[in-house]
């Protein structure tokens, strides 16, 4: 059987767009470090960011990544567990696209976890889909930032291309800009506990293919 990520090789595999009918090219948004973007947002104030995302947007860009393995410091200086931890790097893709946009399954899947993680810079609601087959190895794809009275429930099966969600507003998704976060857990990463890292330390940068590889094969557009 194939590993994730050579499964987007194969012909036998099919990977349906999380996102329909995305048109153009992405806006690219920079949170790093090295970004100008915090120089006059405040990194909290996820409304100025959004006003700041869709003014630039407009009449150029109808959505919009930001990249895995960024490192965010500047974004998570004040967030005490990241910051005691040193957990700075991305480890997700940011996907960016309006309020209440619907989430297909990339592969056919079965809904693992489904829930609502309160607080400030969490995850909203989430939900994490198993993706099993006789082509591939089984892992798992996780998505952050979601309305939280339509998730699915545990246990339900959804064929690729299915809806199974929707992109939340501030009040339910962590209090962040309009997008999912798409991280990719394999089994190894799933049994350490990266179901709830979406971040990692630069000590840890080299193992992180075995535990949360890029997410940038099950993102087709």
């Amino acid at each position: 059987m194939m590993n994730y990520p050579y499964i987007a090789y194969s012909p036998k595999i099919d990977i349906q767009p999380i996102f329909k009918n995305l048109m153009g090219d992405p806006m690219e948004v920079d949170m790093s470090v090295d970004s100008t973007i915090f120089d006059t947002i405040d990194v909290r104030d996820q409304k100025g960011f959004q006003k700041f995302l869709d003014d630039h947007m407009k009449n150029n860009h109808t959505w919009g990544v930001a990249s895995y393995l960024e490192n965010r410091e500047i974004v998570l200086s004040q967030c005490p567990q990241m910051v005691e931890e040193q957990r700075f790097y991305h480890l997700g893709l940011d996907i960016i696209v309006p309020l209440a946009t619907p989430l297909n399954a990339p592969l056919d899947a079965s809904v693992k976890e489904s829930g609502y993680e309160a607080g400030e810079g969490n995850y909203g609601g989430n939900v994490l889909l198993m993706h099993e087959s006789p082509y591939f190895d089984t892992f798992y794809s996780l998505y952050g930032h979601l309305n939280k009275e339509r998730l699915p429930a545990v246990g339900t099966h959804f064929k690729a291309g299915d809806p199974f969600a929707f992109i939340g507003d501030f009040h339910e998704n962590g209090n962040w800009f309009y997008h999912t976060h798409l991280q990719v857990i394999t089994q190894k990463g799933f049994d350490q506990g990266y179901l709830s890292k979406g971040y990692c330390a630069a000590k840890d940068l080299a193992i992180m293919d075995s535990l949360c590889p890029s997410p940038l094969s099950l993102f087709k557009v």
